[in-house]
């Protein structure tokens, strides 16, 4: 497997074309990994990034905006474990996403495949949000693909991982279920990977099906 090739910009012209997405007759695809914290999204990420070809830039809002997070949560003398409610939405998640959204539409104007992981809640439960937000990452090719898992499941994994980022989340989990919906399908086109039985054989199934099918026209 070859990884994606960035191509030379000669001047300030093409450079804003391939930001933009316009200098070539389409933007590279866009794989959004979304679901429950603690369902397999970064799991599933790196079985998905590994089988695509060319390998895509993969950006997981833990990964990128975690310390950052955590900076300004002791900034603003929040719990640590505040990663849910109208002030982190306020004050956090909304530039995490910007942020995660205008990376990605910037790398696939260069031509180079991006793979999302964070939860994305309210542009996967939301077909209007979603179609504005796939317009913000430049249009195209946006494939969801959907990590789901019982909500009961879910508990025990994120009791088991013990990450202060899960306190507020199990204070208060009934909210978070509702909120979250970790097992009810998006209603939206999407690729649903079930991660219930936490199988590693029956995830690597799913994800080379799921390339299969959308890489290589076999149906699924």
């Amino acid at each position: 497997m070859a990884c994606a090739k960035i191509p030379i910009v000669a001047d300030h012209e093409r450079l804003n074309d391939a930001i933009e997405g316009t200098g070539r007759d389409g933007s590279a695809p866009v794989w959004v990994v979304a679901g429950a914290p603690g369902a397999g999204k970064t799991t599933v990420a790196g079985l998905l990034a590994a089988r695509l070809d060319p390998h895509p830039a993969v950006l997981d809002k833990d990964t990128v905006y975690g310390s950052f997070a955590a900076a300004v949560l002791a900034a603003a003398g929040r719990e640590p474990g505040e990663r849910e409610g109208d002030w982190y939405d306020r004050n956090v998640k909304v530039h995490e996403y910007q942020g995660l959204t205008a990376t990605a539409r910037e790398i696939r104007g260069y031509g180079c495949p991006v793979l999302l992981v964070a939860p994305f809640t309210g542009q996967i439960r939301d077909p209007g949000a979603w179609s504005a937000w796939a317009g913000r990452l430049g249009g195209g090719a946006v494939r969801l693909v959907w990590v789901s898992c019982d909500p009961a499941v879910l508990r025990d994994r994120l009791l088991a991982r013990g990450s202060e980022r899960d306190g507020a989340k199990l204070a208060a989990y009934a909210g978070f279920v509702d909120r979250m919906r970790p097992d009810e399908p998006p209603p939206m086109p999407h690729f649903a990977i079930h991660n219930t039985d936490s199988s590693p054989a029956r995830l690597v199934e799913q994800v080379e099906r799921l390339v299969a099918a959308t890489v290589n026209g076999v149906p699924s």
